[in-house]
């Protein structure tokens, strides 16, 4: 199967700097910038839409977490018209459905990390959370239907931003695998949780040390 997938048209590899490119597009520093806030020194200095919301507002918060869900979905969906319009030879069904999984999951992995380490910002970035629901929207509807409501339980009983973030995006790879999902789905999810909660290592210090920022709390630590 993965000589398959590496064999298949080369074109197929511009997939790669191409999510990461529109992943790294930094929604939150153009919303917040509108509201007149440089959020790159201004609250946790993240990019992503908690920091916006205790610094520039509920308005700018929605639409960056929108658009960061949007860089993610656009990825897989561009992904997909590449695959659909590229001759992928005689495939049984069984496998190009594995390998369109595979590819999709790269452009989704792509995307995350161009989000986390943009090319805009000298490879620094945000978190990834809202890039990774994007990404499970276009890639497993169910999952990210469920991720959000784990993220809204957590939230909304521990009032922790990341604490919600960090547990929807642990249970990612499960419950992947409880849909019955393809093995490269659950290998993507895999290093989507990885890479996200790696991001978070600050975040985990500070929930446990007692000092994270609570949702509504403007100070400067935080998601």
């Amino acid at each position: 199967m993965i000589d398959a997938a590496i064999s298949f048209n080369p074109l197929i590899f511009l997939i790669i700097p191409l999510a990461f490119l529109i992943g790294s597009v930094p929604f939150g520093i153009l919303f917040a910038k509108g509201s007149g806030v440089d959020l790159m020194s201004t609250g946790s200095k993240n990019i992503g839409a908690t920091n916006v919301l205790r610094t520039a507002g509920k308005l700018p918060a929605v639409l960056t977490l929108l658009c960061d869900m949007f860089k993610g979905t656009l990825a897989l969906f561009i992904c997909n018209v590449m695959i659909t319009h590229l001759d992928p030879g005689n495939w049984s069904p069984e496998l190009a459905l594995t390998i369109e999984d595979l590819w999709l999951g790269i452009a989704g992995l792509a995307a995350v990390s161009g989000h986390m380490f943009s090319v805009f910002l000298s490879f620094r970035g945000g978190k990834g959370v809202a890039t990774g629901l994007g990404v499970m929207l276009y890639y497993s509807l169910p999952t990210a239907g469920i991720m959000l409501l784990i993220w809204v339980l957590m939230a909304v009983t521990f009032r922790y931003s990341s604490l919600a973030a960090i547990a929807a995006v642990t249970a990612m790879p499960v419950i992947l695998a409880l849909f019955d999902a393809s093995t490269p789905k659950i290998i993507i999810g895999v290093l989507i949780t990885l890479l996200i909660i790696m991001k978070h290592k600050q975040n985990i210090q500070r929930l446990i040390s007692g000092t994270e920022s609570k949702i509504g709390n403007k100070s400067k630590a935080g998601k």
